[in-house]
């Protein structure tokens, strides 16, 4: 891939947290769900067995409705480490946390499952996209690169077209 194509891509996949826009939020949610596609098509990722009876976090009420929704985390945990680096299991479970409903009382922020975002984790190492790095945390390999490049070019020239 070329430095410029490279570049394109890149700033088609990233964005300052201040300048997000509706059009930006969809491309993001569109390179999720096309990541998440892949992942499912390829059929490599290990899905566990229990991911249909657990919640992913103590501030939800009920589980997942979308049976797809590990294929979905596995693409944003993906994403999230393709644009910051190294990532642990800590930042993981900072992001995908939510505030949890205390009644007539204030909400506080609390944290997803550590469990869930491991075994998200691991499985995105056994299928050779991330990497235990020596610093800690995980950093995405050669191959996650090109696999993450391929779609996000893809997703780029189809917006090109339109």
């Amino acid at each position: 891939m070329s430095e410029t194509t490279r570049k394109h891509v890149k700033g088609f996949m990233t964005k300052s947290r201040y300048d997000l826009t509706f059009d930006h939020l969809c491309v993001v949610m569109s390179f999720i769900k096309a990541y998440a596609a892949y992942l499912k098509r390829t059929g490599k990722l290990e899905v566990p067995k229990w991911v249909d009876l657990v919640k992913t976090g103590t501030f939800k009420e009920l589980a997942p409705y979308d049976p797809d929704w590990y294929y979905i985390r596995a693409a944003s945990v993906a994403r999230h480490i393709y644009i910051r680096k190294n990532v642990g299991v800590g930042a993981l479970n900072k992001v995908h946390g939510g505030t949890v409903n205390r009644g007539s009382r204030p909400s506080h922020h609390v944290d997803a499952s550590g469990s869930v975002n491991r075994k998200v984790l691991q499985s995105l190492e056994k299928i050779g996209v991330l990497e235990q790095d020596k610093k800690g945390g995980r950093r995405i390999t050669q191959d996650g690169q090109r696999d993450l490049d391929r779609i996000a070019m893809t997703l780029a020239e189809e917006s090109d077209e339109e």
